[in-house]
């Protein structure tokens, strides 16, 4: 029964640093990638799609994205919908491709853009500390009815914490490898 509780924290606590790593992808550091229109939606004949499914998206070089819809009428569409996500560029719509040209970041975006990444690990560690939250109220309910002794629930909550203090650990670590590749020029 504890197993399964033990199981069930590092599962979801994994995936709220998996959901980090999502999230990270879309920030921009040095060189542009295309994990920055991610969360870029168009409609697509009345569903919302990501870009990358009505479009082949390619970084070009460091600085640049360039954009080829699959159906050219679609060009407007995902126009708008780079201009709605506000990723801080303006596209250029050629005819046949939308480009999106990167400046180099400033330090004030590198320091703002660090901010962000912080915000973002501060919410997975939030997420994190409310698995332990119902990982101990799981264990609780097993003492409760009795299906394990009150030294073997302290023990369980005392290892759920250890696994909780190795995901906030790894939460840092992904932190701070992130915003050393935000604040390198």
């Amino acid at each position: 029964m504890l197993n399964e509780v033990y199981q069930f924290c590092e599962e979801k606590m994994q995936g709220s640093c998996e959901h980090l790593l999502s999230n990270f992808r879309t920030l921009r550091t040095g060189r542009v990638t295309t994990k920055i229109l991610d969360n870029v939606r168009v409609d697509n004949y009345g569903s919302l799609t990501p870009i990358d499914q009505a479009a082949s998206v390619l970084a070009t070089d460091a600085t640049t994205i360039t954009i080829s819809p699959w159906d050219k009428s679609m060009l407007s569409v995902i126009e708008k919908a780079i201009m709605k996500a506000d990723i801080g560029v303006n596209p250029n719509n050629n005819g046949t491709d939308i480009k999106l040209f990167f400046p180099a970041m400033t330090v004030d975006q590198r320091h703002d853009t660090a901010k962000k990444a912080r915000g973002m690990a501060e919410d997975a560690k939030v997420a994190v500390r409310n698995d332990r939250k119902k990982a101990n109220d799981k264990i609780k309910v097993l003492e409760k009815d009795k299906l394990v002794t009150a030294d073997e629930s302290k023990g369980a909550q005392d290892k759920v914490q250890k696994i909780t203090d190795k995901f906030i650990a790894k939460i840092e670590e992904l932190l701070k490898n992130k915003e050393q590749d935000i604040l390198t020029v």
